[in-house]
């Protein structure tokens, strides 16, 4: 009996051990909740001063303190780490807030995360500056990239959308106000085409017009056509589609001098103003312009494609630096983005703030994406594996960076949305053109209730 007891606790214990280490790999955030986050906080509270002690984020006490603390206790005077707030729990994670000493700064304790983060045991930590003096540590205790689900509260605003999950398990929101272009890059089967569409399906619930230039003969972007207000299928129709938004760009610059009593011959570059400040029954529709696969507008084979590409590429160009204050805004995407396009590829780059690189092909896409902003980040972006679609870089012209991963949305949800929010698609009248064509939905005329039953005599 004694033996079968003893068997009974030596296999209850190894279920118990298999069930956690199943849990820890399958279900990563039940398993944080359940085992992970007690541990963590257990060994963050008992070894927190030894910690602090030995990553070097102590300081010498006060004198009064040393004055008060012998007094009292006589006991050894030892260094006094930062001031802990209080920790708060997660479904990820850990936060807490550390008020510094005189003297240090948060790069010193930025400098540590790595430290911490095998200290306490979690998967990665990160610091971020709250207030002078106060810094908040974020400890993410499981790779929430492998399995992305987004946070339940986000940002959101007008032209704002969350559109991907950051390594620190904060919302990636695009905010087009803030940064009004962005350059996104990515192999075949690398997430961008993910990327995109997860843009198109937030920002279809948005008052905003959504024009595409989709040079694979619209495979990209015609699912979307019910909610796009101008698509362009080819490097032809992209020719007749760009003059329109420039032209559409200077009137609304008209509009604001207008407005603001500025003399008609001022040029435009000289006007600090934007279209948000206009009241709200002048405002004109906001309009965002994806480009899919921005090479094609850069290859040419003929002496006549050559004019027309450098006539393309300086409205881009025009569109970057003037579109802002206007309300129009660039999504620029391609597998591949260098120099060697043709002239006006760097000084188009240059204007787009935002970059996103997801896994490329060649080194040099990642070094024209992010090499002038964040030259550490271009490994990172090299180092994406094919196993992890959706997975990215992104940076902007700050020189901050950071991994994200855009949740999985198929094409056909996508699809529904745009064609459920078709009626919010705006009404601009220089884009009616080129407005796509949508078959309309057969409807099937509703059969018999009940079959007729042959009369008998």
């Amino acid at each position: 009996m004694t033996d079968l007891v003893t068997w009974a606790e030596l296999g209850g214990s190894l279920a118990a051990i298999g069930g956690a280490a199943y849990a820890r790999h399958a279900h990563p955030a039940a398993y944080w909740s359940t085992v992970g986050l007690p541990v963590s906080v257990a060994r963050l509270l008992a070894s927190y001063s030894s910690t602090m002690d030995a990553c070097g984020l102590t300081v010498e006490p006060s004198r009064w303190r040393a004055l008060a603390v012998k007094a009292t206790t006589r006991r050894e005077i030892r260094p006094v780490p930062p001031r802990r707030g209080m920790i708060r729990p997660t479904s990820t994670g850990l936060r807490l807030r550390l008020r510094l000493a005189p003297g240090q700064e948060p790069a010193d304790v930025a400098a540590s995360a790595e430290r911490l983060r095998h200290a306490w045991g979690v998967h990665a930590v990160y610091v971020r500056d709250v207030k002078p003096g106060v810094v908040e540590l974020r400890l993410v205790g499981f790779d929430v990239l492998r399995k992305v689900r987004m946070p339940r509260r986000t940002a959101s605003g007008p032209l704002q959308v969350p559109v991907a999950l950051r390594e620190d398990a904060t919302a990636f929101v695009r905010d087009y106000r803030a940064v009004p272009h962005e350059l996104v890059l990515g192999a075949t089967l690398s997430g961008k085409s993910m990327f995109l569409r997860s843009l198109i399906a937030a920002l279809a619930a948005q008052s905003v017009a959504l024009v595409g230039i989709d040079c694979k003969r619209g495979v990209e972007l015609a699912p979307f056509a019910p909610r796009l207000s101008g698509l362009a299928t080819d490097p032809e129709q992209a020719a007749e589609l760009l003059p329109v938004l420039v032209k559409e760009m200077e009137d609304r610059y008209d509009l604001i001098k207008a407005r603001q009593g500025i003399a008609p011959g001022t040029p435009d570059e000289e006007i600090t103003s934007d279209i948000w400040g206009l009241p709200e029954d002048e405002r004109p529709t906001p309009i965002v312009l994806f480009v899919d696969e921005v090479a094609e507008l850069f290859l040419v084979a003929t002496r006549k494609e050559e004019e027309r590409r450098d006539e393309m590429v300086t409205q881009l160009i025009r569109l970057a630096q003037l579109g802002r204050a206007a309300g129009i805004y660039l999504e620029v995407c391609g597998q591949r983005f260098g120099a060697e396009l043709g002239k006006g590829a760097t000084m188009l780059r240059a204007q787009l703030t935002g970059r996103v690189c997801h896994r490329v092909n060649d080194e040099a896409s990642a070094k024209m994406a992010l090499g002038d902003i964040a030259p550490e980040a271009v490994y990172a972006a090299c180092s994406i594996a094919a196993e992890l679609p959706g997975l990215a870089v992104v940076g902007d012209t700050s020189g901050g960076w950071s991994r994200i991963r855009t949740p999985y949305l198929s094409l056909a949800e996508a699809a529904a949305t745009c064609r459920e929010t078709a009626h919010l698609a705006p009404d601009v009248p220089a884009l009616t053109p080129f407005r796509p064509y949508v078959p309309p939905v057969p409807v099937k005329e509703p059969g018999p209730v009940a079959a007729p039953a042959p009369v008998t005599e």
